[in-house]
């Protein structure tokens, strides 16, 4: 009764027998083009323009066809081709002044652009290739298109004619920006970002837009963004923390800006309470002499009242939920205030720099009034911001804790191991959860936290807050998150935080396969793809492991990380013959690197090369369209 229910409104939309043969045709051709090209990214860590870069030239995709196309051309000319694909809009503005060898390159870059999109289009149905294209302009680049497929000279005046008048009425410039972005959608069909965009960077809500525009995105969530996540669900712990790591990175007036914060309430309060102390002051930055020495001062009162502010909630967190099994780090309990030291592992340390003046001996967890009045006027505005919802909305739609696609799994963080190699469990709600089932629960309770944001601090809400920080976390991978000792303790013994078991044995091939397994992946080629550890390029280290069954794309996008990789960041790109993985060097300018007139891709090279391509057959999609394929069926001898 169900599946007739189903076909009758199967049938609605196809109405005739006709037009369900056309579209079993039309699905069953798609299943035999090739997959189309899929680009990972991770730990973006707000780093607007270096992501923005890597996204308008297809992580150095868009350079190769270039070179594959036009092998015999002029180097240089083919690396500004690929510059103007990337920044029409400021390529243009370098063209010829001349009129008459303007319009001469103007022939020539549309004759080169149209070839270029040609050679893109033959993975695609025409379909999507000309809903990818510029309304505007669809005719004029298909009738182009049609010229290099069939080579028909008899029209070479007609082709000819389009492009000079194009010129002539000054839409040239329009129409090969319209080409560039075409260009730029088809040559990266799918975009994966394995996770943390937030934090470390001034530009996380410019990300985040940018995100939102690109047409095929998934997202699988990092301990960054689900810190971010839970500040918008109401967990306290967690908007102190980012507000905090904001002032330490010196972009709290940005984020403030970006969405319209209500932070006047926090500046008055650390103002009135705090003095200055030298360590707290914020991370330092070219522009530092624009905001000048008592901005410098305010922030670094700022940064101390956050700092107090975020021991004490998560003290409370971990006081109410004993079963997160984090006493040990209910640190503002521990402190012998008379004596200025704190008590780790029987053994007393002394305390430098401290703060702690808002801190009651007998109550040191508890809030005052003030800083109770302050955070709760910084999360009404944050769950009031238009921008930060959508942002929100969108990382619960396209997001998740790990992605099974195309018979890879991506996850961000880990996947919980214990030290003899079997999966980690956790006590939730009473019962026991490891593997892909503690992923599972996780992403329940982050959805839930998200659906009732007018809820503070219940248990899905501390559980966000344990994604950040807690030593069971799939997302975190650490014993502990040493936050405290690094401010407050000289001994940097005390600032190690351990690894999970997982990244020592994600060397070995076996723990990987048992890992894919885990998520029903039996298939030979079958990889992980995560990010979360910076890989160190520059001490040896291989981003590639386990004998190719994973691979690390978290390079060190962010500028705090870059000392240490050496690089500035790893992409990921999968097309129809296999993996091929690119190393960025550190992103300068936009202005350098048009001046330049090349990009800043460094290496690129095969990790897994096919001798036969991989259809869409082969892919996730494949799987969609071959049960559209079975329902269109069932429903033609239905209707017979």
């Amino acid at each position: 009764m169900q599946e007739n229910k189903y076909l009758s409104l199967l049938a609605e939309k196809y109405e005739t027998n006709d037009k369900v043969a056309s579209e079993l045709i039309n699905l069953e051709a798609i299943l035999n083009l090739p997959k189309g090209t899929e680009l990972y990214i991770s730990d973006i860590h707000a780093e607007y323009k270096a992501f923005n870069h890597i996204i308008r030239t297809g992580a150095g995709n868009i350079k190769e066809k270039i070179d594959t196309i036009f092998w015999d051309e002029d180097p240089e000319e083919m690396d500004r081709l690929a510059m103007l694909i990337a920044y029409p809009t400021d390529m243009l503005q370098r063209k010829p002044k001349d009129l008459e060898a303007s319009n001469d390159w103007s022939s020539q870059t549309i004759h080169r652009l149209i070839k270029l999109l040609r050679f893109l289009g033959t993975k695609y149905s025409r379909s999507k290739v000309r809903k990818a294209v510029n309304e505007d302009f669809r005719y004029f680049t298909e009738e182009l298109m049609l010229s290099l497929e069939t080579n028909q000279s008899e029209k070479a005046d007609y082709y000819q004619q389009i492009i000079k008048r194009l010129i002539e009425l000054n839409q040239a410039d329009k129409f090969i920006r319209s080409l560039c972005m075409t260009i730029q959608q088809l040559t990266v069909d799918h975009l994966h970002v394995v996770g943390d965009v937030f934090d470390r960077g001034a530009g996380a809500d410019k990300v985040m837009d940018r995100l939102i525009q690109f047409h095929n995105v998934d997202f699988q969530w990092g301990n960054h963004d689900v810190l971010w996540m839970g500040a918008y669900a109401g967990n306290m712990a967690s908007l102190a923390t980012l507000l905090r790591i904001a002032v330490k990175y010196n972009y709290l007036y940005e984020l403030e800006t970006a969405y319209s914060l209500n932070l006047r309430p926090l500046f008055l309060f650390a103002e009135e309470h705090y003095e200055l102390n030298s360590a707290f002051k914020p991370t330092a930055r070219p522009d530092d002499d624009l905001l000048g020495v008592e901005n410098q001062a305010r922030l670094t009162k700022v940064h101390q009242a956050l700092t107090v502010i975020q021991f004490k909630l998560e003290g409370q967190i971990i006081a109410r939920r004993p079963e997160f099994e984090m006493g040990e780090r209910n640190l503002l309990e521990k402190i012998d205030y008379k004596h200025k030291t704190i008590n780790l592992n029987d053994k007393d340390y002394p305390l430098e720099n401290t703060c702690f003046q808002t801190v009651s001996q007998y109550h040191p967890n508890e809030l005052t009034e003030s800083e109770a009045y302050v955070m709760a006027a910084i999360l009404s505005s944050l769950q009031k911001s238009e921008k930060f919802q959508r942002h929100m909305q969108f990382l619960v739609e396209k997001g998740s804790a790990y992605l099974v696609y195309n018979r890879h799994l991506l996850y961000h963080g880990c996947i919980p191991l214990k030290k003899d190699g079997t999966f980690l469990s956790m006590s939730i709600g009473g019962t026991l959860y490891s593997g892909r089932a503690l992923l599972d629960k996780f992403e329940e309770h982050i959805r839930r936290g998200i659906r009732h944001t007018e809820i503070y601090d219940d248990y899905s809400t501390d559980l966000m807050w344990y994604a950040w920080a807690g030593k069971c976390s799939p997302l975190f991978g650490r014993s502990s998150m040493t936050t405290f000792e690094r401010y407050f303790i000289s001994d940097k013994t005390t600032h190690k935080e351990g690894e999970n078991p997982y990244f020592a044995y994600r060397e070995k091939p076996e723990i990987m396969d048992m890992i894919l397994a885990e998520f029903g992946l039996n298939d030979s080629q079958s990889v992980v793809i995560n990010g979360h550890t910076p890989v160190k390029v520059a001490s040896g280290e291989s981003p590639i492991k386990a004998n190719g069954k994973l691979m690390v794309i978290d390079g060190g996008m962010s500028k705090a990380y870059q000392k240490t990789t050496g690089i500035a960041g790893y992409s990921l790109l999968n097309d129809s013959y296999g993996f091929k993985i690119v190393t960025h060097a550190p992103f300068t300018s936009i202005e350098e690197i048009l001046a330049k007139g090349k990009g800043n891709e460094s290496l690129k090279y095969f990790l897994e090369e096919k001798p036969k391509r991989r259809l869409i057959k082969d892919t996730t999609i494949g799987d969609k369209l071959r049960a559209d394929i079975t329902d269109l069926t069932e429903l033609m001898d239905y209707m017979s």
